[in-house]
């Protein structure tokens, strides 16, 4: 029987998550660093990891490379819980889709209200 790779993306999703906010003790990586979705290749030999960073002290990108340094140790608690033969090499990638969600909002807010828009604050 093969395995879907979209099965295996759910479960690293939930299980990278589970390891980010319960094992990684890194002093840089404050605020809230969440999993938003997983990319897998078809042969299960890479798997793409997407993050959001909210609230951190620490610069996004300080977290992200935090993060790609911790990818072999993250890579190494997923392999008992994945039981799978190999465990797909991880690499770490922001997402930014949740700010840039919450500025088309701010927006869309500011047209409704009759607000002006400043020159650059579309282009954002």
């Amino acid at each position: 029987m093969r395995v879907r790779p979209e099965r295996v993306a759910e479960r690293i999703k939930r299980e990278a998550a589970d390891i980010l906010e319960s094992q990684i003790r890194d002093p840089r990586v404050t605020g809230m660093v969440s999993v938003t979705d997983v990319e897998v290749t078809q042969d299960l030999s890479y798997a793409r990891i997407y993050v959001s960073v909210l609230a951190s002290s620490t610069p996004v990108d300080d977290v992200l490379r935090v993060l790609q340094s911790a990818a072999p140790f993250v890579r190494r608690q997923l392999a008992p819980r994945l039981e799978l033969r190999e465990v797909p090499q991880i690499r770490f990638v922001l997402d930014d889709s949740i700010e840039r969600g919450a500025r088309v909002d701010e927006l869309l807010r500011k047209i409704a209200e009759g607000k002006p828009i400043e020159d650059g604050e579309e282009s954002s």
